[in-house]
């Protein structure tokens, strides 16, 4: 079996797959960072922001609303990662594997 990972570890296909591959993860890792940041920013800097109501009889806080958004998005995140993840790297992940062990 240790040639079939000589080959692959070898193969410029698979260089290339995980380069990008790892500039795809961090890129969406600095976005949540990004995101995530914002939300604690604005919690530090504006206290009161996330406690204020929608509107006055609104039991509806800005925090309870920021809050599932943060959820929204990092479920969306996990989906496009997943999404390109099924579509495009394990795909070619098999084809170099196969090609590697025959």
């Amino acid at each position: 079996m240790q040639p079939a990972y000589a080959k692959i570890a070898g193969d410029p296909r698979f260089a290339d797959l995980v380069s990008r591959r790892n500039r795809f993860a961090v890129s969406l890792s600095l976005i949540v960072l990004a995101v995530f940041s914002a939300f604690v920013f604005v919690a530090v800097a504006l206290p009161g922001f996330f406690a204020a109501r929608l509107g006055e009889s609104s039991p509806w806080t800005w925090g309870l609303i920021g809050g599932w958004l943060i959820q929204i998005f990092a479920f969306l995140i996990t989906g496009v990662y997943t999404l390109r993840a099924n579509s495009e790297f394990d795909p070619a992940v098999r084809a170099i594997v196969q090609e590697a062990t025959q």
